[in-house]
């Protein structure tokens, strides 16, 4: 068990890689809190979990808001005392193309995807483990290392992502807590299958046809499951993973190799 007694905070841990990741922490020990804003669905998969035998503990919160924020962690600190490794997954996509008169997007997407991870960041490092097994792993992506037209948003979020990282990771060396970027491609979520339904409106194709044309340019031909990116994230979460930290690890298939 990689994980047995600590407590990990996942957010976005109600669908995809964030429900992936909550499960797989799980399974190897931690007791683990699930944070998203769509409190039904978080029940609904603390549920799963608990009838699986794992301990959970859903927390209903939105990322943005600094009052919810700090109403979750004062709730995983009467329940458990301390935060063992943070997962910053919860995130927004969308295009966000110049020629758009509303700005609205760009800042839902920036406000989530950076801004809440620093608020939520800095709200846990409060409780976080001085003990030499305190790990943050933030979720950015391939488009966190290259540019996708229409995307300025959403990947100007994940550079930025990659950077507080980098920053973050050489700020808490000194407490023995490691600081690592993971980076996915293209994995098979709800979030992917939307964002493919969108480009293939904006270039005037079917989505299937986008789809063959994103795989092409992913050299295992595959999108990756969620799962893979979940144990990825449970060997970062581990002793084994001590010595990595500042890094934004690509998971991607070869779809870039920077």
């Amino acid at each position: 068990m990689e994980l047995s007694e600590r407590v990990a905070l996942v957010t976005g841990g109600g669908t995809g890689i964030g429900k992936a990741v909550a499960r797989a922490m799980a399974e190897e020990g931690a007791r683990v809190v699930i944070a998203a804003r769509d409190g039904a669905r978080l029940e609904a998969v603390a549920e799963e979990l608990r009838t699986e035998g794992h301990s959970v503990l859903p927390a209903a919160v939105d990322v943005t808001d600094k009052a919810g924020i700090r109403d979750c962690v004062n709730r995983v600190r009467e329940r458990w005392g301390r935060v063992h490794i943070l997962v910053n997954n919860a995130g927004a996509s969308g295009m966000t193309p110049m020629d758009d008169a509303d700005d609205g997007l760009w800042h839902a997407i920036v406000d989530t995807n950076l801004t809440g991870v620093y608020l939520l960041t800095k709200e846990v490092l409060g409780i976080m483990s001085d003990d030499g097994d305190g790990r943050i792993i933030n979720m950015s992506s391939v488009l966190g290392k290259f540019g996708v037209p229409g995307y300025a948003a959403y990947c100007a979020s994940k550079h930025g992502l990659i950077g507080f990282t980098r920053a973050l990771a050489l700020e808490l060396a000194s407490r023995g807590i490691t600081v690592n970027a993971l980076c996915p491609g293209w994995v098979d979520t709800e979030m992917s299958r939307d964002g493919i339904e969108q480009i293939a409106e904006r270039l005037g194709t079917d989505p299937e046809s986008f789809k063959q044309q994103a795989l092409a340019a992913v050299p295992i031909r595959r999108f990756l499951d969620p799962e893979e990116i979940a144990r990825f994230a449970v060997y970062l979460a581990s002793d084994k993973a001590s010595g990595i930290t500042g890094q934004a690890l690509n998971i991607c298939g070869g779809q870039t190799m920077v």
